[in-house]
C-alpha cells in the first residue's frame, strides 16, 4: 500500500530546501522513520547537513480539552511583546499562596567575536500545543498540588533585553511551584518544537539547538557524565 504525505519543514530544514512544505506521492506504508528520512534525503540531498540533528514527527489531531475551569493550562505563541502581569493573572487563585514565575530574555552574548543583537523564533504551532498539554499532565503527576500553568512564548524577532518566554505556575505553597517551574522550562526547551536563530551584529545568523534537547550532543555528553 502507499499514501500521499505532506512534509512540513521548519527552521534550518526550510532554509536548506527552500520550502515550507512539499507533497510526497506513493510513499509505501507502513514506513519507518529511518526509511522516510532516506526518502527525504533522495528528494532533498541538502538535508544531509542535519543528519543527527533532526526529529521527524507525525502530526495527529488534538483532542478537545475539557471545558472545566480548573485547573487551567494556558499556552500562547505570540509575535507581540509579552506581559508578565497578564501571565501572572492567568494563574492567580484565592486557594494558592504562591505564584512562581520564570522570565527568559534575550541576552547579549559574544559568539566567536560576534555580538548577538537578537533572536528569531519559529514554531510548529499545532505540535507545540500538543507537547505543552503532555508537559502539563507530566507536571501534575509529579506535583499534584500545582493548580494553574501558563506559558506565553514569543515568535519572530526578539531583540536583546526583551522577554522571549514568560511562565507562571500557582500552587498552595512555594516549594512545589518553584520545582515545577524549573522542570517546566527544561522540558519546554527539550521537547516543544520551537526553534531559535541567533542574529549577530555582522548580519550573520545561526540556528541554535538547546542543550536540553534529547538529540543534542551536549545533552548526551552531560547525561554520560552524570551516569559515570
Amino acid at each position: 500500500m502507499s499514501a500521499q504525505v505532506t512534509v512540513l519543514y521548519f527552521a534550518k530544514s526550510a532554509e536548506l530546501t527552500g520550502l515550507k512544505e512539499e507533497e510526497l506521492v506513493a510513499v509505501p506504508t507502513p514506513i519507518s522513520s529511518r526509511d522516510l528520512w532516506a526518502l527525504l534525503l533522495r528528494k532533498q540531498p541538502r538535508l544531509v547537513a542535519l543528519q543527527g540533528h533532526v526529529v521527524l514527527a507525525v502530526r495527529q489531531q488534538r483532542r478537545a480539552d475539557d471545558m472545566s475551569e480548573e485547573p487551567r493550562d494556558v499556552f500562547r505563541l505570540s509575535r507581540d511583546w509579552l506581559s508578565v502581569q497578564e501571565v501572572v493573572d492567568s494563574v492567580s487563585s484565592s486557594s494558592c499562596g504562591a505564584v512562581s514565575v520564570f522570565i527568559g530574555t534575550t541576552r547579549e552574548d559574544q559568539v566567536g567575536g560576534r555580538k548577538v543583537i537578537g533572536l528569531e523564533y519559529e514554531a510548529y504551532e499545532p505540535m507545540a500545543q500538543s507537547e505543552f498539554s503532555k508537559l502539563c499532565g507530566d507536571m501534575r503527576a509529579r506535583w499534584p498540588s500545582v493548580l494553574h500553568i501558563c506559558i506565553h512564548h514569543r515568535l519572530g524577532w526578539v531583540k536583546v533585553g526583551e522577554a522571549s518566554v514568560v511562565m507562571a505556575i500557582s500552587s498552595p505553597h512555594r516549594h512545589d511551584g518553584q520545582q515545577a517551574v524549573q522542570y517546566c522550562i527544561s522540558q519546554l526547551k527539550a521537547h516543544v518544537p520551537i526553534w531559535k536563530k541567533e542574529v549577530y551584529d555582522t548580519q550573520v545568523a545561526s540556528w541554535k539547538e538547546n542543550a536540553e534537547c534529547w538529540w543534542s550532543e551536549r545533552s548526551c555528553s552531560e547525561s554520560e557524565m552524570k551516569e559515570n
